[in-house]
């Protein structure tokens, strides 16, 4: 047997340089929304990113990623084109949906990016059934659902853990738990342990307490994966994390809400992109580049025409 050697300084390297790419680009999202030219709402990642880059990275482009309405960083993450995303988000025709879909609608299924949605919950159940289409065919794709833990409080995602551990598909449960629903605490909302809820069901749970650590998620997503593709059945990976802005859009809750400048410093001060400067420094150049050449590609980009808008409706 061959033993596999991973150099885990590049492995740290790559999944930084990832969660930079998403943060860059989410703040030049942030810095021109008030130009008008993004022609959606839009709920940025920013602080949430490193889930999306830990899990996405131990998934093949063949295994299939769902996510929410906050779902840049899903789709960046694993491999949706950057320049078709800021054509959507400008609303041009180059883009994925033909401008149609905006922020909150992302896909790429080319990469596996089979769908966000504004509807809280609603891609649960779709990525259930393709857990149980993946089932079927017998092959070893694995299907990751993003959602946040408000949505635990929809009917569906009950229905959907217990038609998944009854089944056993090959399904990745994976919960961005950034403690807030707009400007309520979750825990104003939920009376209930997601660790036993999910544990009720027999599904295998797991936490990650910092959702800045990517190399934590990445590994405790490998192993859940593993176990999944050799068809033990749905997991469910539990994420603490922070989004920095506030519900939708560039801005800023606090002061709206409930959260305090203190709690978002916290997680700052264990923010790798703030601790690592000259890894800032070593991608940044390239990273700007490419986003550069994204806004200009969208920028020049034509409208959908009136022709055109009743098209690949069915």
């Amino acid at each position: 047997m061959t033993l596999k050697i991973i150099n885990m300084s590049d492995r740290y390297e790559n999944l930084f340089r990832s969660t930079l790419r998403i943060r860059r680009i989410e703040e030049r999202i942030a810095s021109i929304y008030a130009s008008d030219r993004i022609q959606s709402p839009i709920h940025l990642s920013i602080g949430q990113e490193a889930v999306s880059v830990g899990v996405c990275a131990e998934l093949s482009k063949e295994d299939l990623a769902f996510g929410t309405y906050r779902g840049h960083a899903l789709y960046l993450a694993k491999g949706g084109d950057l320049r078709l995303m800021m054509a959507e988000l400008f609303g041009k025709v180059t883009g994925f949906a033909k401008g149609k879909a905006g922020s909150m609608h992302l896909a790429d299924s080319a990469v596996g990016v089979m769908g966000c949605s504004a509807i809280v919950g609603s891609t649960i159940p779709h990525a259930t059934g393709a857990g149980l289409a993946a089932k079927i065919a017998g092959n070893d794709q694995v299907v990751a659902v993003f959602f946040g833990e408000s949505a635990t409080n929809q009917g569906v995602f009950h229905e959907c853990l217990n038609f998944a551990t009854l089944h056993r598909l090959p399904v990745l449960f994976v919960c961005e738990d950034n403690q807030m629903a707009i400007h309520t605490l979750n825990a104003d909302i939920t009376g209930y342990s997601l660790r036993e809820l999910v544990s009720a069901y027999s599904i295998k749970y797991a936490a990650v307490e910092n959702g800045m650590d990517f190399i934590h998620i990445a590994n405790r997503a490998q192993s859940s994966i593993t176990r999944i593709r050799r068809g033990e059945g749905p997991e469910f990976l539990h994420v603490h994390t922070c989004r920095y802005v506030q519900h939708v859009g560039p801005g800023t809750d606090v002061g709206f809400g409930v959260r305090s400048e203190a709690l978002i410093n916290k997680w700052m001060a264990k923010d790798p992109l703030y601790l690592a400067d000259d890894l800032v420094k070593k991608f940044i150049s390239e990273i700007n580049a490419e986003i550069d050449e994204a806004i200009d590609f969208a920028d020049s980009s034509e409208f959908p025409g009136a022709s055109q808008l009743l098209e690949d409706i069915s």
